[in-house]
């Protein structure tokens, strides 16, 4: 538990390649449906999907308050702009085919080694653990449904951007997330790996944070994350490091 010179700390958490791998469902769906083999180098394509996930749903305003139709063209298209830079053009029906296997294989997930055992950790000392994931509410609920994160997280600390008009990187998010919880940015960490959505929100917002870059990916912005991580030791070290400190 927390000694007397220390204060409690809010640490929250994003979902997507965060908490889980996320390259393992849409390796498995390139896999299944375009027949690719493992000298495709999938970390690459992940990344640039990714991209194209974020940038198109930027375009179309689509994390906070999504319309079906607009999401499934934003899907489609995420896969037909990636592949098409792999000089893997797809042929009609095979967008859709991917989405359909990857959507699937989104619910056949474990958790990151060692991210539960220090979410533990930190609720057991005392602070403040939650959860800030972008999505649709009803489709990030089955993720951490298959995460069993509901029995690790009190649902209250889970903040879903399609059920609440707000989406990363928009600052009113971490606000509104300070705000339902009680908590201030000075005294809250938010570990994720986008650049986009979890680093450049999270330092608008004055949280401090980590970036969780364990695909080594590039910054994107002058934003400047307070720490960087490449598995869920380093991170564990930089918030015990951290706690202890301050």
């Amino acid at each position: 538990m927390l000694s007397k010179d220390q204060t409690q700390k809010a640490i929250f958490f994003d979902v997507d390649d965060t908490l889980y791998d996320h390259l393992q469902p849409l390796r498995g769906a390139l896999q299944e449906v375009l027949g690719l083999d493992n000298d495709i180098p999938y970390a690459e394509v992940y990344h640039r999907f990714r991209y194209y996930s974020d940038w198109l749903s930027d375009q179309e305003g689509l994390s906070a308050v999504p319309e079906a139709e607009a999401v499934e063209r934003m899907r489609r298209r995420r896969f037909e702009l990636t592949m098409k830079e792999f000089g893997v053009p797809l042929i009609e029906g095979q967008a859709e085919a991917l989405q359909a296997q990857y959507l699937s294989r989104q619910f056949q997930i474990q958790p990151f080694d060692g991210a539960y055992d220090l979410m533990r950790s930190l609720m057991a000392d005392g602070h403040f653990v939650g959860l800030i994931t972008n999505g649709e509410g009803r489709h990030q609920r089955r993720k951490l449904e298959a995460l069993n994160v509901f029995d690790l997280v009190p649902e209250e600390r889970i903040f879903i951007s399609g059920t609440l008009g707000y989406a990363k990187p928009d600052r009113q998010l971490f606000e509104h997330v300070n705000k339902q919880t009680g908590t201030d940015a000075r005294s809250s960490y938010y570990v994720g790996d986008s650049w986009r959505n979890d680093v450049v929100g999270a330092v608008n917002a004055g949280w401090n944070v980590i970036w969780f870059n364990h695909r080594d990916a590039l910054p994107e912005s002058n934003h400047q994350p307070h720490h960087v991580a490449r598995d869920y030791n380093e991170i564990t070290r930089i918030l015990t490091s951290e706690f202890v400190l301050q």
